[in-house]
This record gives structure tokens, sequence and C-alpha cells, in this order.
């Protein structure tokens, strides 16, 4: 099998290039690199560097290769951002899906996992969240992904199929691929940088939800996981399985849990500093994922401890992140 993977240096796309080539798999990495890191990729991973708003460029890699099916993980991630900046959201999320889309039916390529998000959710009305549970994204980054699947919802009739994977919170490191963005706003790899000596303290923004100990409950899947569900959907995608699935470990943490289990990991105290709520911050997200266990046989096999040992273990190996900065 030969898969494009758009966005294939970034996080969770370079995690996902290693288990395809580990399985035999022929993979293309096509990546702006404005937020991946080509030190991520293995030796033997071919890079194209582009944009998806090049279409000449991306006909001649789909005239030089003959795919079988394409991974989408190219978008913008920060929700906060997208706030500021909704038209930039919009341009790359979504316009350049749509030259993607388009560039694969003029090449016959019809088959597309798409990297969605829970933020197709916003704040849930039932826990555990469900593939049926409302969608109100309370962000455009949110809006951006629900906007995508519904066009490939939509491009079903020009033969488009595609399996979209809504996920969580993915954390954690395997081998020498660990998470490193700048600036940083995920939660492990800050509370890590506490640990590191490079910030001082790590911000609670508000300790009076409606949870076990007041603070923000989430859900954590361990990026590998992550990678080899996106294995199973493609495997199933080939076969001729489509849908929707929630892809998450079913089982929350509160902020003060991880660091508690942070500072068990690292040794190190890790102060707190108290801060007010973030404006649309729900006090629990936790995902079912048994619609994609019964469809796969997926389950995540590693929990938050073993998810912070490994992003500690590559952040204590590489204290300054990659060398090139995104």
């Amino acid at each position: 099998m030969i898969v494009l993977i758009t966005g294939g240096a970034g996080y969770i796309g370079s995690h996902t290039v290693r288990e395809l080539l580990k399985k035999g798999h022929g993979v293309v990495v096509y990546d702006s690199l404005e937020n991946g890191h080509w030190e991520s990729l293995p030796k033997n991973a071919r890079l194209i560097v582009g944009n998806l708003s090049d279409t000449k460029l991306l006909d001649e890699i789909f005239s030089w290769h003959k795919f079988d099916a394409v991974i989408h993980f190219a978008g913008y991630i920060e929700a906060g951002e997208s706030m500021k900046d909704p038209i930039k959201f919009f341009n790359n999320n979504v316009a350049n899906g749509i030259n993607l889309l388009k560039v694969m039916l003029r090449h016959d390529v019809k088959k597309i996992i798409f990297s969605s998000s829970a933020g197709v959710y916003g704040v849930p009305e039932e826990l555990p969240i469900t593939e049926e549970s409302s969608k109100k994204p309370v962000n455009y980054y949110g809006m951006t992904k629900l906007m995508f699947e519904d066009i490939l919802d939509a491009c079903h009739a020009q033969g488009v199929r595609s399996i979209c994977l809504r996920y969580f919170n993915a954390a954690g490191a395997a081998g020498d691929i660990g998470e490193d963005h700048s600036p940083e706003t995920h939660i492990i790899p800050l509370v890590l940088q506490v640990a590191q000596g490079k910030r001082g303290a790590i911000k609670i923004f508000g300790t009076d939800y409606n949870t076990v100990d007041g603070t923000c409950v989430r859900d954590y899947v361990h990026v590998l996981d992550l990678a080899k569900a996106h294995m199973l959907a493609l495997e199933g995608l080939m076969k001729g399985k489509e849908g929707k699935f929630n892809v998450g470990s079913g089982k929350g943490y509160s902020v003060r849990q991880l660091i508690d289990i942070a500072r068990e990991v690292t040794g190190h105290k890790i102060p707190v500093e108290i801060a007010e709520r973030r404006e649309g911050d729900p006090d629990i997200l936790v995902a079912s994922s048994e619609k994609f266990y019964k469809e796969f046989g997926w389950r995540p096999e590693m929990d938050l401890n073993e998810i912070i040992r490994s992003a500690w273990q590559w952040h204590s190996r590489n204290p300054d992140g990659y060398k090139t900065k995104s």
C-alpha cells in the first residue's frame, strides 16, 4: 500500500509514519514544516515540503505516485488562536482540505482518513461523549473540523470514502519522537517544563469546577496508541469500512491529578499558580470509544502514568526540544 500523509512531520503524523513503515507500507510525507519537524521522521521516510494551497505541486506528487489512500493530518490546532484569527483557520483547515480533495479526485484517489477532533462536540450535554452526542463547537478550530467532516460526507456522492477519527488529548512520546510546539500550549509538556526549571509554576485555570477536586477533567491518550488507531482505520478503510469514531481512553483525570502524577514521575515539586477560569472550558471531557473498539478491536494500551513517563524521558533527552523550530 502507498499512502500520502499530509502533516506527516507533525506530532501525531510522525508517529503514524513510523507505524506504517514498520508494516512495510510505502509512505510519502507532505508537510509545510510550519509546525512540523523533519527530525521527527525516520530516515527512510520521503518528505516533500509544500503547502496544500500549492495544487500544482500536489498534482505532480499524485502523478509520480499511485496512492491507495491519504491520511490527512495537516491543519492548525490551537483553539485559542482560532478565535483571534478565524480566516487563517478556515483557509487552512477547510479551503486547503478542499484543494486536497480536488487533487485526489483528479487522480482517482478516493480513500481518506481524516484527523478530526473532540472539538466538534463543544461543551458536552452528556458523558461520556459518544459519536451521536450533540455537535456545537465553541471555537472556530472545532468548527473547521466539523465543516470538513461534512464536506467529506458530501463528497460521498463523488465516490470519496472516509474515516474521521475524533481524538481527545494526544500526549506522550515514543522512541525519539516527542511533543514540541512553539509556543507550547499543551498541559503535559508545560508541566514538564516546570519540572525542568524552564517555568516557575504551572497555571491551574479555575478550581471551582464540578469535579472531584474542582479542576477540569480531561481524557488523555498516548500518541502511539493513536498512531496504531490510524493503522487499524486505514486497514478498515481499504476493506470498505467508513464512519466517524471517537478515539480516547474513556477515563478522565483532573488537572491536579495530572500534576500529582508528574511530580511522582519527575521527582520535582512542580509549583502551581491558581488563575481565573478560561472561557468555554467544560468541567469534564471524557470519550466513549466503544464504537471504534467494536469495529476495529482497538483499546489504548498506556495510562496517564505511562504517558507522562514517556514524555518525561523524551524531554529529559531533548531539553531544548527539536533543533529546528517551527
